[in-house]
């Protein structure tokens, strides 16, 4: 993954020089954004004949700054040549290297973005100002779902304003699509990139290498009165990995801790992109401009993941410590005898549809009054197949040849030194249900299982403001609006069992089926049998058998939110001294009705379908105000009561229950769809020191004081009403559920320090020189549930901080940037499926690249070519049990990948 810019962009000064023409807005939609700057500046006047033409990347710097100078509010931003420059898989890897940010990876590549080290679940992303649904389960959109190509300027809001409706607890991140009237002129522009993953091809019937094209038209007609704008990103693109993953570690007889079972594979990922933008934008009259835009996307994620699963503690299998195996109470190495594995040929393929656009009206009249009326529409179709086969020695547990293994477990999770079984011999490793894992399924035997999750996600916004500008000697602008969103997001579970054809419960793999083997060394296991499961269903080797399960259904659910928002705003402009007052004040009033529908699982009856919710205000006043020097020196005040809305799948209805003979109580699991937001009172104080527009140094101090959060807990639940079957005699209703609750009493603080610094403003014989990045610290208490212990909120790294050093000049460029996130308590999918805590290790991603334009006058002129480097350090991505450093839960190499392309801007 990356997050370093490039030079020699994608679609170059296409799309991305239109930040010459727009800048900082608040993400609502379409507002008028301040001048952005210019792109030349004049040499000193003792040549008034010399130029000294300013772009590429240092153009895009000091637009960034300029945006970060002319806010009202407390912003980060990337400019659009940033973005268009990078030949980086998504804007993600972009946005990650502002300040206060950085990104989760999946698969190598930025997915997730966290603002200030927290949760991605504590920020939102809008669209051209509207509210957008997501590819995932939950609200936060995955940033790789959008190529850089279509993306002109990305601004990240720390602190919000009233008319900033869809605000995020810890920021909230604008991605802004091209305005061809405000870029002014046409342009044609196409690129090309070459992709190179050096880990090689870790499945046989994977690629190592990709390509990415790129294209883009800009136009104006009718005497500059109508713009058009269109943007196409496609890209076919491998991404390998080479992971090992433990069950989990298990207690011994004598109170030590020993591996409990692993499965590590070989992951071949292919993705396959197209991104189309576009925008017509029309000057009706003087006073009256039309906008539409529209964006969609269509993704597929098709990965292969082969491995072999040891159930070694937790198995019939039996231990023998070596002679120095105990690192305190941890088993580190030893035998394990009788050991029956099962080979995995797992396969997944996420497809997803994406559609966003809308109509924008926006009247500025002479007399001071201003209106605009927004549209937006988003819809997300999404389906997640996850389709897994097994292959073993024997159908059913004890049935089949077993193993010795030597292991030893370390940094990298377990590896073997020594087997007695070919993993990869087909007369050996049949498909069958090797362990008995099938044996409550409907022919009493499992093969593999097939699970598709549906999601439909649709959301439609309204927006309508009115402004008025005064000169009251204080105030500048009153503004008043009205918002509305209409959101539903479903959850469609689609569960079978996969049985081999005819009834069989073991069979050899067929000839034709039969690829070249994965090979497992990185453990110390070697080749093991490798095959498409997807080819062997679609030819019938499999057959699918439904999952009776009550189980299956309960976890379908359909949440609908609708919000109302009505804002008051008066922007602030006032003389203090030889300084001025900048700023707004105003107040958001927001009702929420949400409803959730789904299935309760009662424990001796059908399903019965449910719906529940809840309606509830939240009123959110803000302030921000900026004291600016004529020194360029700027000190900013923020103060505002900030929400983030709960996750979808914590807000679902579904209920399932059951009687614990152990404890003796009823205990259940479900959703709480009268759950309300995170709530905080948040307070902001940054200084910020300005050279001109060409660079900056900031200090920035925040706290959040957490009026309420979510997490899970287990509270007392009456099921009174429910059916339930007791022990005879017992008659206790009252017993437990796990599920979300609002917690109260917690906190969130920390500071950041950040900057782009030229190098000529030290001394102009370092003139190209410069470095841009920026460091914060943050810290999170809460307290989960009456008297219990403080602890940190998950998902949220104390450090992070990133910094490019580059250098550009005579067209050429040479960069090199590094990422910093600490280690942080995140959530993960656990064994059985369940969330868990696990803690990830703290990673450092190094990217470099170069690049040159060819000047103005050359043959070439108009074209620019890259050379790219990302994760050089092949950093890989670590998880382990919370509280034990050595007990490794995942290890995931990525390797590195290289770039080189073009781009010719005609």
């Amino acid at each position: 993954m990356a997050n370093q810019f490039d030079r020699a962009h994608l679609l170059g000064a296409s799309i991305f020089a239109i930040v010459a023409a727009t800048g900082a807005a608040p993400a609502f939609a379409q507002e008028t954004a301040p001048a952005a700057t210019p792109q030349a500046e004049t040499a000193p006047q003792d040549d008034p004949n010399s130029t000294i033409v300013v772009t590429g990347f240092r153009a895009a710097l000091e637009s960034a700054v300029n945006v970060k100078k002319n806010a009202q509010t407390i912003v980060e931003s990337v400019s659009a040549e940033d973005i268009g420059k990078l030949p980086d898989a998504s804007i993600g890897e972009s946005i990650a290297r502002l300040p206060g940010l950085t990104s989760q990876r999946l698969f190598g590549r930025a997915n997730s973005i966290a603002i200030r080290g927290a949760s991605a679940d504590l920020s939102s992303t809008t669209l051209n100002g509207r509210p957008q649904t997501s590819t995932g389960e939950q609200r936060n959109v995955e940033f790789d779902q959008y190529p850089a190509e279509v993306v002109s300027r990305v601004d990240v809001y720390k602190t919000p304003q009233a008319n900033l409706i869809h605000q995020g607890l810890v920021g909230t991140v604008d991605i802004r699509t091209i305005r061809p009237l405000d870029y002014g002129k046409r342009l044609i522009a196409v690129g090309a990139r070459g992709v190179y993953a050096d880990l090689g091809k870790v499945n046989a019937d994977s690629k190592d290498k990709g390509y990415r094209l790129t294209g883009t038209y800009v136009d104006q007609f009718a005497g500059d009165r109508i713009g058009v704008a269109l943007s196409v990103a496609y890209s076919d693109e491998p991404y390998q990995s080479k992971e090992f993953e433990a069950w989990g570690y298990a207690d011994t007889a004598d109170g030590n801790k020993v591996i409990g079972g692993i499965k590590p594979f070989g992951v071949s990922t292919q993705l396959k992109r197209l991104g189309i933008q576009g925008a017509v934008q029309v000057q009706a009259t003087d006073t009256l401009m039309l906008t539409f835009d529209g964006f969609y996307g269509d993704f597929t994620d098709k990965q292969i993941k082969r491995g072999v699963e040891f159930p070694l503690y937790w198995s019939g299998a039996s231990l023998v410590p070596g002679s120095t195996a105990l690192d305190g109470n941890f088993i580190k190495s030893g035998t394990f005898t009788n050991v029956e594995a099962v080979v995995n040929n797992h396969g997944y393929e996420r497809t997803s549809t994406i559609f966003s656009g809308g109509f924008n009206a926006k009247y500025t009249g002479d007399d001071g009054w201003s209106a605009s009326f927004d549209f937006g529409y988003s819809r997300t179709d999404r389906s997640e197949l996850s389709l897994e086969s097994n292959a073993g020695t024997g159908a059913g547990a004890g049935n089949g040849a077993t193993d010795t293994l030597d292991f030893v477990s370390g940094s990298k999770g377990t590896r073997f030194t020594s087997s007695q079984l070919d993993y990869s011999n087909p007369d050996l490793m049949v498909l069958t249900d090797p362990l008995g894992w099938g044996a409550g399924a409907p022919l009493g035997h499992q093969e593999g299982y097939y699970n598709d999750r549906i999601i439909d996600d649709e959301l439609k916004s309204y927006q309508l403001e009115f402004g008025k500008e005064v000169d009251s000697g204080f105030l500048s602008k009153v503004t008043a609006g009205l918002g509305y969103t209409d959101r539903t997001k479903s959850k469609t579970p689609e569960e079978y069992f996969l049985n081999l054809a005819n009834g069989a419960t073991s069979l050899v793999l067929p000839q034709q089926y039969r690829l070249s083997a994965t090979d497992l060394s990185f453990i110390g296991v070697g080749p093991i049998l490798s095959y498409d499961p997807f080819q062997l269903l679609a030819d019938g080797v499999y057959v699918k058998t439904l999952n009776p399960s009550k189980d299956v259904p309960a976890k379908a659910y359909s949440v609908t939110e609708r919000v109302m928002s009505a804002y008051l705003m008066a922007d602030i402009k006032a003389a203090v001294g030889s300084a001025e007052l900048t700023g707004n004040v105003g107040v958001l009033a927001q009702n929420t009705e949400q409803k959730s529908r789904g299935f309760v699982n009662l424990a001796a009856a059908d399903l019965v379908p449910t719906t529940r919710g809840a309606n509830y205000w939240d009123v959110l006043p803000s302030m921000n105000l900026s004291l600016r020097f004529p020194t360029d020196f700027v000190i900013r005040l923020s103060g505002a009561r900030e929400i983030q809305r709960p996750r979808f799948e914590d807000m679902k209805v579904s209920l399932d229950y059951g009687y614990n003979t152990a404890s003796g109580v009823i205990t259940g699991t479900g959703g709480s769809p009268t759950l309300r937001p995170y709530r905080a009172w948040a307070a902001d104080l940054n200084f910020e020191k300005y050279f001109g527009t060409k660079g900056y140094l900031g200090l920035q101090f925040f706290y959040k004081k957490l009026e309420s959060y979510v997490y899970r807990e287990t509270v007392p639940y009456d099921y009174t009403g429910l059916p339930v079957t007791l022990p005879p005699g017992v008659t206790n209703m009252v017993g437990t559920i796990t599920r979300p609750v609002n917690g109260q009493g917690g906190k969130l603080y920390g500071f950041e320090v950040a900057g782009t610094v030229p190098f000529d403003v030290i001394t102009p014989a370092l003139e190209g020189f410069g470095l841009t990045g920026g460091a914060g610290y943050t810290k999170t208490s809460i307290k989960p549930g009456v008297g219990a212990s403080a602890e940190d909120l998950p998902d949220y790294s104390r450090w992070v901080a990133n910094g490019t050093l580059f250098f550009e000049k005579w067209g050429f460029s040479a960069r090199g940037s590094v990422r910093y996130r600490s280690a942080f308590v995140g959530q993960f999918v656990g064994f059985g499926g369940e969330r868990e805590l696990r803690r990830a290790l703290a990673e450092t991603i190094v990217d470099a690249q170069i690049g040159y334009d060819f000047q103005k006058g050359s043959a070439l002129e108009g074209l620019s070519v890259f050379l790219q480097g990302q994760n050089l350090t092949d950093e890989p991505f670590v998880s382990v049990d919370t509280g034990a450093s050595i007990q490794i839960r995942n290890y995931q190499s990525y390797g590195r990948r290289f770039m080189a392309g073009f781009n010719y801007r005609f």
